[in-house]
């Protein structure tokens, strides 16, 4: 058994408004990533809407 122990001291806080946390500019990468995933999601709205629309136009037999 351990003769001694460490206790976790928080940090003080600091007096005033917390100030707003800036949001850092996003990357080359992630603004490509988005514009690709935008239009598959509106190719895949696009095809649904066509599925759908075939269904209704033919009449089951």
């Amino acid at each position: 058994m351990p003769a001694f122990t460490f206790e976790k001291i928080s940090p003080p806080v600091p007096p005033g408004p917390i100030a707003p946390i800036e949001q850092k500019p996003r990357g080359v990468i992630v603004q490509m990533l988005d514009r690709f995933v935008e239009a598959r999601a509106r190719r895949a709205a696009a095809q649904d809407k066509v599925e759908t629309a075939g269904r209704d136009s033919v009449a089951p037999k």
